[in-house]
């Protein structure tokens, strides 16, 4: 009988913060910024620069470590990680070994029916490295130093994931965490949020875990799960053939869906950490922690459930509309300002997602005012403007941000209420089809429908179906 192995895996999960500057100085962290343009003499690390903490990250860390249940440090320090690599400027980063920020809490996960806690050992704050720049063409490496001294925290799990669907969950649930907090926008494709993964094999019962390496260069969910499974599918190989597996750091290249061996892995001790000496330890009050607490946002699956109560929404529905804080965010204002939640849920769940996937639009980058869409709903409810302009509407609005009551006057969308007009149309169309008119005089009913459609389109859906169905009924009783 074949041997049947088991996966371990652990995250090591990196977090770019949102804060304006950096962590240690008041260089900008925006993204996209010219080569070493956002650099001061800290975070190139020149001699005698002295850092000095930036509040903010803390207090997203605090933040962070609350909405994961784990147990805040009320005395932390920062440590020297000692390494040399031409992105590090100083020969050390500056981190947390010792007293980290948080340790000891979990995230709950949900694969298919199945619910399990994922545990997380700790999480601690850092500075991210420079960026190294590979010029193939001339033989060269750059370095970038914008993103030295961007803040970060590294969020270390146990190995309690078996598969990589557990790790998606896992990440998934942890950035909608963290989006919502506001503390990142966790864009794997930017840098913002990046996982190492941790992975060895194992019998099945067996106790013991196997030898891991560790997974680097991971910048999608989709890589990371191919990664796992080739990683996988490798140990299995090694272990099947007498081979051992070596502790390393391995590069994944998602083009070729294999990877590398990059270096052996170091331990803690490998980096000589030391107690950093220009920094003093952070002590965090109990207001503090009362204050951070009081700050945090209502999550998912508050919000989620609090939709389906409040406002009846289905359990799909409100899972949809809560992915994004931005989102849930924008449809609450709408269903407000509107007075009806399930028309909005509605118009969410069909027009602006439609228009999302057809135009590539994030969440994040949805700018149109909410009064706006309410307008227009409570223009359908009044049946001033058709369904089918509405949606026409939208679009500009959705695009532009148009004032949905002005463009609908200016491009005479508004419903017909002239009932001369309208008679006058229902009458030459009739006239215009003398087979239908005497099908429909003869009884049959599913000719109506055809007329309908001719006066809509010949009114160019400024009129109310409703209005037309009575209007054209009663002309077709005169001609009886």
């Amino acid at each position: 009988m074949a041997k049947q192995y088991e996966t371990v895996i652990g995250l090591e999960v990196h977090v770019e913060l949102a804060t304006a500057t950096k962590i240690f100085c008041g260089c900008s962290t925006k993204f996209g910024a010219a080569p070493n343009t956002h650099t001061c003499p800290v975070c190139t690390g020149m001699p005698g620069s002295l850092p000095v903490l930036n509040k903010q990250v803390v207090e997203y860390a605090m933040g962070i470590g609350f909405a994961t249940h784990c147990d805040i440090t009320r005395v932390c320090k920062f440590d020297r990680k000692n390494y040399f690599y031409p992105d590090n400027p100083q020969n050390y980063q500056i981190s947390q070994l010792y007293q980290p920020i948080a340790r000891n809490g979990y995230v709950e996960i949900a694969v298919g029916d199945t619910k399990k806690k994922v545990r997380i050992h700790e999480m601690h704050m850092e500075e991210d490295a420079g960026k190294l720049v590979h010029d193939e063409w001339d033989d060269t490496s750059l370095v970038d130093f914008n993103r030295s001294g961007v803040p970060l925290v590294e969020i270390v799990s146990e190995p309690d994931m078996r598969s990589s669907e557990e790790v998606i969950a896992y990440l998934e649930k942890l950035r909608t965490i963290i989006q919502y907090l506001g503390a990142s926008d966790c864009k794997l494709q930017e840098g913002s949020m990046r996982a190492d993964v941790n992975l060895s094999v194992r019998e099945v019962g067996t106790q013991e875990f196997g030898t891991r390496t560790e997974m680097k260069n991971l910048n999608s969910f989709k890589a990371i799960a191919r990664a796992i499974e080739g990683e996988r599918e490798r140990q299995i190989e090694l272990i099947e053939e007498g081979k051992a597996v070596i502790q390393e750091t391995r590069r994944w290249d998602d083009n070729k869906e294999s990877s590398h061996a990059m270096r052996s892995k170091e331990d803690a001790k490998d980096y000589r950490y030391f107690p950093d000496p220009d920094l003093p330890p952070i002590h965090i009050s109990d207001e503090w922690i009362a204050k951070i607490r009081s700050e945090l946002p209502e999550f998912r699956e508050e919000k989620a459930a609090r939709y389906q109560s409040e406002f009846g929404l289905p359990e799909y529905d409100s899972q949809i509309l809560t992915e994004s804080r931005h989102l849930a965010a924008l449809f609450e204002d709408v269903a407000t300002l509107s007075g009806n939640p399930k028309k909005a849920a509605n118009w969410f769940m069909v027009e602006v997602l439609r228009l999302m996937k057809e135009k590539g639009i994030e969440a994040e980058k949805l700018r149109f005012t909410p009064q706006h869409l309410a307008d227009l709903l409570t223009m359908v409810d009044k049946k001033e403007v058709s369904p089918q302009n509405a949606k026409k509407v939208f679009e500009k609005v959705f695009d532009e941000d148009v004032d949905p009551v002005a463009y609908v006057e200016e491009h005479g969308l508004k419903i017909v209420e002239d009932t001369g007009l309208l008679s006058s149309t229902i009458s030459r169309i009739l006239d215009e089809n003398p087979g239908p008119l005497s099908e429909l005089l003869g009884g049959k009913e599913k000719v109506m429908g055809f007329f309908v459609g001719q006066i809509m389109k010949e009114m160019k859906g400024k009129a109310n179906p409703a209005s037309v169905r009575e209007a054209l009924l009663a002309e077709v009783e005169k001609r009886k």
